[in-house]
């Protein structure tokens, strides 16, 4: 929470504070929160655990904070250039990978990352822990469905490449247009079948030693960290 107020790029409405936790911490608190000028609300840790989805990860503390990058989809779709790549997760649902995706995208260079509000774990605090942070300056898009974020990715002249376990081309070798979306599906289910109807590639990472697939979060690394080596290595060659 500190980190928070301190990032004055970030734009926090109220801080929630569990008034049994540690005097000296609930004052610590108050005088970075009036630095800011952002209001404290004393409430019971019941109200806490509410407001942070999680009884466990809060630590009698939470805050409403507003994503500076983050837009609606057709915000994103405007600003778009006519060389875009873009992540739109499908049903992933564990907060775990919501996070480190987030976190691999935005190291990558991904130049968005779409996160529907139904049907995807929330960006709560789980999400940010897991992201180490990387929500705050990352370029989220959201819109209020996968499928619905794909069929307007793709009347915005947007290719779709959906990221599979198995019988896509292989992601080292395989096309990818200037303007794409790579989906990435959920952990135990997959790309939908209404976003899968506008896919136009599918693409696998080739594997070894027997290994069958690998957790969603890591397969969208290696996807990103491939995309950044080709962007590198078209610049180097102009």
């Amino acid at each position: 929470m500190f980190e928070v107020l301190a990032n004055r790029s970030l734009r926090v409405d109220q801080v929630f504070v569990d008034r049994s936790i540690d005097r000296a911490v609930i004052q610590q608190l108050k005088e970075s929160a009036r630095a800011r000028s952002v209001p404290v609300r004393m409430v019971s840790r019941d109200v806490v655990t509410r407001m942070s989805h999680n009884g466990r990860q809060h630590q009698g503390m939470a805050a409403d904070v507003l994503a500076p990058n983050m837009r609606s989809i057709s915000a994103w779709l405007d600003s778009a250039g006519s060389k875009a790549s873009c992540l739109l997760l499908d049903g992933v649902t564990v907060p775990a990978n919501v996070g480190m995706i987030v976190r691999v995208a935005t190291a990558g260079g991904i130049d968005g990352i779409i996160v529907p509000t139904a049907g995807v774990a929330d960006i709560g605090p789980l999400v940010v822990k897991a992201s180490a942070g990387t929500v705050f300056r990352a370029p989220l898009a959201r819109a209020r469905t996968a499928p619905e974020a794909a069929e307007l990715c793709s009347r915005s002249g947007f290719e779709l490449a959906s990221l599979e376990v198995r019988g896509g081309e292989s992601l080292w070798t395989a096309r990818m247009g200037p303007r794409t979306v790579f989906v990435i599906g959920g952990e135990s289910t997959g790309v939908s079948s209404e976003v899968r109807q506008l896919v136009s590639t599918q693409i696998t990472i080739p594997m070894g030693a027997g290994v069958e697939s690998l957790n969603v979060a890591s397969a969208a690394s290696i996807l990103c960290f491939e995309l950044a080596r080709r962007r590198r290595l078209a610049e180097d060659t102009t």
